[in-house]
């Protein structure tokens, strides 16, 4: 893990940030399945009172974490989003949900960032799983620096919380306040989020793959880094009254599409929905960059995908379309 062109790697980021984290909440327990140890060894051997790692049993990290929330303890919970999300969905469910205790999950690998370890270590569908779940936030950061923000505010707080780390990184960070905030209008000016100029909103990591695809079409970009529970309110106010809107995400395509389709109920829309498609899967090794790029989610892909919105066309969402 390295930070490329000076931008901060954000599962780099988490690890350098624990330490002081551990230290401003005495409360709080690093929980581990192996994965992730060796770059925290400092912090282990500093904080060995703040630091559990269960071995390679995914399911039993979930269970001690909500024993320790059980008990008063903080826990953050760190593995590969396969790993922590899938495998260990019935124990994050019961665990943590039913028992109706916090936790802080800290995923790594998105949905294709470990694309050499194969579909094992591959999860599109970490945040429409954790979406199903009641009483989740989930944060998708798109720059280290919002990695560091929300670490520092959730570790100090009681909620049930998912972060999902990515490979995939902008130039610059955004704000981490939970809402939808415009980051261009379109080219010919006119009033911050009140034009009527299509939308394209970029969740996390997607916004500057978003900015590039779009830097010559007739659209507004917004951002959010928090698409669970969606910002409804400030998307409304941006999409306008008769909303043309695109939604960008790094997981699986429709995620938010049930939340974004209560928002715009009472208004006639056209809505698409870009993400890894659902209809098919890729049953390749690649680079995370060959996944995107067959996925539709490098700039030329959203490009091609938001001018078939604005003139009008269904785009088909599945690989090789």
């Amino acid at each position: 893990m390295s930070a490329a062109g000076g931008v901060p790697d954000a599962r780099s980021r988490f690890y350098a940030e624990l330490d002081p984290v551990l230290v401003a909440n005495p409360d709080a327990v690093l929980v581990l399945a192996v994965i992730g140890a060796g770059y925290v060894g400092d912090t282990i051997a500093r904080r060995p009172g703040q630091v559990v790692d269960v071995g390679i049993r995914e399911q039993a990290m979930i269970g001690v974490a909500g024993g320790l929330a059980l008990a008063g303890r903080r826990p953050i919970v760190h593995t590969f989003a396969s790993f922590l999300v899938e495998r260990a969905y019935e124990q994050v469910k019961l665990d943590l949900g039913h028992q109706d205790v916090g936790a802080l999950l800290v995923s790594a690998g998105a949905s294709y960032d470990v694309s050499s370890g194969g579909r094992t270590h591959q999860a599109p569908g970490d945040v429409a799983l954790i979406s199903a779940l009641p009483g989740w936030t989930v944060h998708v950061p798109g720059h280290g620096d919002e990695v560091a923000e929300i670490l520092h505010r959730e570790a100090a707080r009681s909620g049930r919380v998912y972060v999902r780390l990515s490979g995939q990184r902008n130039a610059k960070p955004q704000p981490v306040d939970g809402r939808v905030h415009l980051v261009r209008d379109v080219a010919s000016g006119g009033q911050a989020g009140a034009s009527s100029a299509p939308l394209v909103l970029a969740v996390g990591p997607m916004l500057d793959v978003v900015l590039e695809a779009t830097r010559d079409l007739p659209v507004r970009v917004a951002y959010t880094g928090t698409p669970h529970p969606l910002d409804t309110a400030g998307l409304r106010d941006l999409a306008g009254p008769t909303p043309v809107l695109a939604v960008v995400e790094p997981y699986l395509a429709g995620t938010s599409a049930a939340a974004v389709a209560a928002a715009l109920a009472d208004r006639p829309s056209r809505v698409l929905h870009v993400g890894v498609p659902r209809d098919a899967e890729l049953r390749r090794y690649g680079t995370p960059r060959d996944h995107a790029a067959a996925h539709g989610l490098d700039a030329a892909g959203v490009r091609r995908q938001v001018k078939a919105l604005l003139g009008g066309a269904a785009w088909p969402a599945r690989i090789g379309a």
